[in-house]
């Protein structure tokens, strides 16, 4: 390939360097507008159980948005590297960047940075992501690269998750994200049926839907472990070597997994043991207690009171003739 003017005539221009979904900025715009909506209300909450039931809506939400928005990031495994290497095929003009790869639930992003920005006469700052879900073909997004032609060493990491690569990567995590969204999902569902419970107030049975959510959060992690456990080819570029580490996602995971593990067994222990402190933390004053038990108490036929009984024992003769001096 030839020169035009000291730039490359046949590639498109790079595209913006936007290394995260934006569906995850609208999730947590909405917890956040929740959030400050229940704020709003706040001064209306009664007594020293104010304090109580902000910190259950913090938490709440805080579960809600975490478990929807690791759905959508791309950092649960990320990896950088800085390195002379090729920056487009057929040339051999070398050029200094950083080199990115960032692994989420729903494909690759290959981000490529250069040191500085400006060389060969353009702006080196590509993000590119390459998709596995069920709705996305990986290897025709990497066709799609070279068609587009983009720069050989996004195009060389890329090409190690394809189905064809001999490393042999694709299909572990392809499938290990599939599972590990899956549960994140049924976590999802799991932590709407506790914020229902706790609200009824169901307190015993939303400690263990807050349980199943931790489990599932944590089998979630053990998915995603097993395909980053597998024998990976290296990631080479000249002497460095682009090697990958967990991710804030997972460990963010990891934390709110064990958060809710920690919150279940709470509510569950001192269900059984002090239920009385359990009843305060959740706003449950004694008078819905005793019109709780009110209604699993059964209903009897009223007693008659001492002066019917009375009536009923005055022998009959006396009776008429009380009735006969009153008329």
């Amino acid at each position: 390939m030839t020169l035009w003017n000291g730039s490359f005539p046949f590639y498109p221009g790079a595209n913006a360097c936007f290394p995260f979904d934006t569906s995850w900025a609208v999730i947590v715009s909405i917890f956040l507008s929740m959030l400050a909506t229940f704020i709003i209300i706040l001064p209306g909450i009664r007594g020293r159980g104010r304090l109580f039931w902000f910190l259950r809506v913090v938490m709440g939400l805080f579960v809600g948005a975490v478990v929807l928005t690791i759905q959508f990031t791309r950092d649960w495994e990320t990896g950088w590297v800085t390195a002379n290497t090729s920056y487009k095929s057929f040339s051999h003009a070398l050029v200094n960047v950083d080199i990115g790869l960032h692994i989420g639930l729903a494909g690759v992003n290959v981000t490529l940075v250069g040191n500085p920005v400006h060389q060969l006469n353009e702006t080196i700052s590509y993000n590119e992501h390459f998709a596995w879900s069920f709705d996305a073909d990986y290897d025709h997004s990497y066709d799609e690269g070279l068609e587009k032609g983009l720069p050989s060493p996004i195009l060389y990491v890329a090409e190690k998750f394809t189905s064809q690569s001999p490393c042999g990567v694709h299909r572990q995590y392809r499938i290990s994200s599939h599972y590990a969204s899956l549960t994140l999902w049924m976590a999802f569902c799991t932590w709407l049926i506790s914020i229902l419970l706790f609200s009824m107030p169901i307190l015993l049975y939303g400690g263990y839907m807050l349980l199943l959510t931790a489990a599932l959060m944590l089998f979630s992690l053990l998915f995603f472990f097993t395909a980053r456990s597998t024998a990976k080819c290296p990631i080479r570029f000249g002497t460095a070597a682009l090697k990958t580490d967990y991710g804030g996602s997972f460990w963010l995971t990891l934390v709110t997994g064990l958060l809710c593990l920690l919150l279940g067994l709470g509510v569950i222990i001192f269900n059984s043991v002090q239920p009385e402190k359990l009843k305060l933390v959740f706003n449950l004053d004694e008078g819905k207690g005793e019109e709780e038990e009110g209604w699993n108490k059964p209903y009897l036929p009223a007693e008659p009171s001492s002066s019917a009984q009375d009536m009923l024992m005055v022998p009959l003769g006396e009776l008429c003739e009380v009735m006969a001096t009153q008329q």
